[in-house]
């Protein structure tokens, strides 16, 4: 493996020589490989692969897609080729035979692990990586995922009417943030920048392949919202982080790592609670100034 990330890392590193142009990739073909539209975010394609299939219960709480069931799956442009990260949502019995399929395709599998605990069923995340053709890797993505998950790939059955609501007080989230927030899916989504850029491979990892604090809201009733994501943090914020973390009552559910071979090395803090939201977000305000955080 160690080879292996080396590789990655040297042919990044050569690649990134050359001008990075989004122009070079013929993203229709992309989209069509993977059997998705991407949602554009400066160079980046990124692609959402939730777990709409899944009905996932957390102390009694019916888990929507966009809290903690929304695998993805992000493209950056190298030249005429693209690197890829992604996060996808998978059921226990379908982490062997995903991974036996992307690694035969040269895909690189970065970390497999929890982020919630007592979900049922049980849900794990398996981090991917690589670099080439992007076309090719998408369709070797969803050929693994639809031989061995029921990851959905079919559009979502769609009704006339407005978009699912978030029934919280997000003007006073937002004030307790020092952030705004952004609805998805009937779930308060917020992305927090660090400070100081993450890099995979000689490129900058921005947040929309991973590298950014994210905070999701989901209402439970009565102004009370389940909380759940990650912190991005360095190894001496892990500590300060999930100090504050339990001094606001929020459950620190697992501390790793996502990627291999980041500058500087980064583990993400996972969390969740089920309170006031606003109480919540002020906590999590409180967490986040932990850690080096972009100023707001």
């Amino acid at each position: 493996m160690k080879h292996s990330v080396a590789l990655f890392t040297l042919t990044a590193a050569l690649l990134l020589s050359l001008p990075a142009r989004s122009a070079d990739v013929d993203w229709k073909k992309v989209d069509a490989a993977l059997g998705k539209t991407a949602a554009v975010s400066g160079e980046v394609h990124r692609y959402g692969l939730p777990r709409s299939d899944l009905r996932v219960t957390l102390d009694g709480i019916v888990i929507k897609p966009a809290l903690a069931l929304g695998g993805w799956v992000a493209f950056a442009p190298i030249h005429d080729e693209a690197m890829v990260m992604g996060d996808l949502v998978l059921l226990e019995t379908e982490i062997t035979p995903v991974m036996s399929k992307l690694l035969e395709s040269g895909l690189e599998i970065t970390a497999v692990h929890n982020h919630i605990l007592r979900a049922s069923p049980a849900t794990f995340y398996m981090h991917v990586a690589g670099h080439g053709d992007p076309e090719k890797i998408a369709a070797s993505i969803r050929g693994a995922l639809s031989s061995g998950s029921k990851t959905p790939f079919d559009p979502p059955v769609t009704t006339a009417g407005p978009a699912p609501a978030v029934d919280l007080d997000t003007s006073k989230i937002d004030e307790a943030m020092g952030a705004k927030g952004t609805p998805n899916g009937g779930v308060y989504q917020f992305g927090i920048p660090r400070r100081d850029p993450v890099t995979e491979g000689g490129m900058s990892v921005s947040g929309a392949l991973g590298g950014a604090n994210a905070i999701n809201f989901q209402s439970t009733g009565n102004g009370k919202a389940a909380i759940t994501g990650d912190f991005l943090v360095t190894g001496n914020e892990v500590n300060p982080l999930i100090r504050a973390l339990r001094a606001g009552d929020i459950e620190v559910t697992a501390i790793h790592s996502h990627m291999l071979d980041e500058q500087p090395r980064m583990f993400f803090v996972h969390f969740w609670a089920d309170d006031d939201a606003v109480k919540l977000a002020r906590a999590v305000r409180t967490a986040l100034d932990k850690t080096a955080v972009a100023q707001h």
